[in-house]
């Protein structure tokens, strides 16, 4: 079979039941007969590898300078693996799109479908609330394409991994160190809209002057005539501040959440006791803020929730999925980011033991990894963890640990904290898993956050600066030495999963991206009235920030 770039080297590797590092597949592709050289790497390979390297390719290369003259050794298997179909013997039996996401005994990954080639229904593009298309994926072609774009261009860059940097220890000097460094970040771009002074400086002003504050809420009440009584914190102490009810600000007291930061500006009372609330700011995202975008028509695939090990995990929809990233209309997508939950895990919620297909963690990593073989080898895969992962449920939460990354080697994929910016070609994606989503959803009006569109909880989000923003509620929060849920930056895209819904649209300019899940409905979610966006990808173009939604469901 002649090897016509990247995509077919990686593509007959994975019919071996290879991933292969960049490194190795650029190497192969650049040498003077990448058929042969392809031959004796897959020869070479030793029996329990996952993922062929790049030293072994160096070593293969370096061998012999006479490459092997027989083709049809491409296709011999290594020892302990069946023979894949024969492929050199017309195009129409070059390699399916299933024959790709085969494992190492050449069946389909575990858990999935029967084998059999998906073909998923054809149809119009159905409209979403967000104004975007929900487009049936083309599953068709050889498959034997190269995908678009020079791999040489690629570019990731983490920002806020804090993986091996926690220092908490969750004494109470822990707990103060958080919030003065929430305080100071946070409030550093704030203090320049206000005439800022400490709450010890405030008690000591003369009534009925006007005084500027920042600081964290620290209560939130109403009085009996309907007003609001919001008290601020900062390092030095506590100021109550009045809100009246008949302000045009005053519907902005509903969205505020404890131990959020803002800054209040009004008029001292005669005894100087209280302040009249005159104006109210948040850190927010600027409303001239221009997103960055990449130089060339690229796109990344953003999906979460994943859930491998549940009964009602959608391994056919996976399938489909993996199957359309090796066609001609997937050919731009070269990055994949997946926010969390890549397993069910155990545990996680009452009698969750009754809906377990895999009941052993690891054997559910096992399988996650298993169907993440059938991604193709040359796109890049960014991962954090979610509440369900085999990592602690406080926030944030470190990457997984070396015997967890061990056990997920067949593809080689980055993997941060949650959360994490990420920096794909230039363009900004604050990557968090979402749990602090159930609270704002919880505490705000119906309108202004819920379930159905999630992509305006997470707006307020934004408008906070910080994704987990109360403590003590939901949201389990750690206490390190620096808040690592802080949103320092302006991201270009938010990208959050956990609640399995499927919404998107734009705060400010930010792309806010909730991606639903891979997950049917169990009977945990019938209970708490939760209908989950299963088999949706949302397909981001790096160079526009435009989304298109992809069903495999």
């Amino acid at each position: 079979m002649p090897l016509e770039g990247v995509a077919r080297i990686v593509s007959e590797l994975t019919s071996h039941g290879y991933n292969a590092e960049r490194e190795a597949v650029t190497l192969i592709a650049a040498s003077e007969d990448p058929e042969a050289l392809l031959a004796r790497v897959v020869e070479g390979v030793p029996e329990d590898a996952l993922v062929v390297r790049t030293d072994l390719v160096r070593a293969v290369r370096e061998a012999g300078t006479e490459p092997t003259s027989d083709p049809s050794s491409v296709s011999d298997p290594p020892p302990g693996t069946e023979t894949p179909p024969e492929t050199e013997t017309s195009p129409e039996t070059e390699m399916s799109a299933t024959s790709r996401a085969t494992g190492k005994n050449g069946n389909r990954s575990a858990h999935g479908s029967d084998g059999s080639d998906p073909s998923p229904s054809t149809g119009p593009t159905t409209p979403t609330s967000s104004g975007a298309g929900v487009s049936p994926p083309e599953t068709g072609g050889s498959g034997g394409f190269e995908r678009s774009g020079d791999s040489s261009q690629r570019a990731v860059e983490i920002v806020g991994d804090m993986t091996g940097q926690s220092t908490g220890t969750g004494e109470y000097r822990d707990f103060v160190a958080v919030f003065r460094d929430r305080l100071e970040r946070l409030g550093s771009k704030l203090r320049g809209r206000v005439n800022h002074r400490p709450a010890t400086a405030i008690q000591k002003m003369p009534g009925g002057g006007e005084v500027g504050m920042v600081g964290l809420v620290n209560d939130i009440r109403s009085t009996a005539s309907g007003h609001w009584l919001i008290e601020l914190e900062d390092a030095t102490g506590t100021f109550p501040w009045l809100v009246m009810k008949d302000r045009e600000f005053a519907g902005f007291v509903d969205e505020l959440l404890c131990d959020e930061v803002l800054a209040m500006e009004g008029t001292l009372s005669d005894d100087a006791g209280i302040a009249f609330v005159d104006s109210m700011y948040f850190p927010d995202v600027p409303r001239t803020h221009t997103p960055s975008t990449a130089d060339r028509h690229v796109q990344a695939a953003l999906i979460s929730d994943v859930h491998v090990g549940s009964q009602e995990f959608m391994g056919d929809a996976w399938n489909t999925f993996t199957d359309w990233l090796h066609t001609e209309a997937a050919e731009h997508v070269e990055y994949l980011l997946i926010a969390g939950d890549m397993v069910e895990g155990v545990g996680v919620y009452p009698n969750q033991d009754e809906e377990l297909d895999i009941v052993d963690i690891y054997e559910q990593y096992e399988a996650f990894s298993e169907y993440l073989k059938g991604v193709p080898g040359d796109i890049e895969i960014v991962m954090i963890p979610g509440n369900h992962d085999a990592v602690r449920l406080a926030e944030p939460q470190p990457g997984f640990d070396e015997h967890l990354r061990g056990l997920m080697t067949a593809h080689d994929a980055t993997i941060v904290s949650n959360p994490s910016m990420v920096t794909l070609e230039g363009v900004s994606v604050l990557m968090y898993h979402g749990v602090s989503l159930d609270e704002v959803i919880a505490e705000l009006p119906a309108e202004k956050a819920s379930y159905d569109e999630p992509h305006k909880a997470m707006y307020h989000l934004l408008k906070k600066r910080h994704v987990a923003p109360q403590f003590g509620g939901h949201t389990r929060l750690a206490p390190e030495e620096k808040d690592y849920l802080v949103i320092d930056e302006v991201p270009d895209i938010f990208h959050t999963g956990h609640v399995h819904k499927l919404g998107f649209g734009k705060y400010h300019n930010v792309l806010a991206i909730n991606s639903g899940c891979w997950q049917a409905q169990t009977d945990f979610q019938k209970s708490v009235n939760i209908d989950p966006d299963s088999g949706y990808a949302p397909i981001v173009d790096l160079d526009t920030l435009d989304v298109t939604v992809q069903k495999f469901s």
